[in-house]
């Protein structure tokens, strides 16, 4: 069964960090594009961060400079590691793998609040 686990999130004071990690089962990982969406409440969902299966990374304006994505391919696994946290990043964030294969798949989202 494809499955995409995520973690990491919580309450963090503004100006703090945290990172989140999401990782893919099966063979879906080798295969996708991963990225990192957000919601937050009375709000669509947006994208936050990709990369692809070579490295590319592409980013919201708005996170541009303060968050970083990352994968592991060995572990299967993507992080997303937040700095410099502003209460507007407060979402609930979803992990996501996009391939030709798989499809379009995504995670349970994990809470990030940032609240002082």
């Amino acid at each position: 069964q494809v499955q995409l686990v995520g973690s990491g999130g919580g309450l963090v004071q503004p100006g703090g960090s945290l990172r989140l990690s999401c990782v893919a089962s099966g063979s879906i990982f080798s295969r996708s594009a991963m990225g990192w969406y957000r919601q937050a409440p009375g709000k669509e969902r947006e994208l936050v961060a990709t990369i692809t299966t070579g490295g590319v990374r592409n980013y919201a304006d708005s996170v541009k400079g303060r968050f970083t994505i990352s994968r592991d391919n060995a572990k299967n696994t993507v992080y997303l590691q937040m700095d410099s946290l502003k209460s507007e990043d407060t979402a609930v964030y979803y992990c996501n793998a996009n391939s030709y294969l798989y499809g379009n798949i995504w995670g349970r989202g994990t809470q990030v609040t940032v609240s002082s």
